[in-house]
């Protein structure tokens, strides 16, 4: 039988062709304002998650 994608898991990390996985940025949705222009612009490039815990992502997506 085949493992289910954990949907909540995929919606959170992207998976690049190379194997790479990638995740978003923290506190960038809501309350920019007191945020500087600079950390506001950085929150738009995704970050590369650490290897440790890409393989426990890559196994929860099914990938």
């Amino acid at each position: 039988m085949k493992t289910k994608t954990r949907k909540s898991v995929a919606k959170r990390f992207k998976v690049n062709a190379g194997g790479k996985v990638f995740r978003g940025h923290q506190a960038s949705r809501h309350r920019k304002l007191h945020k500087s222009k600079r950390r506001i612009r950085s929150f738009a490039e995704p970050v590369k998650l650490a290897t440790k815990y890409a393989n426990v992502v890559k196994s929860l997506i099914g990938k």
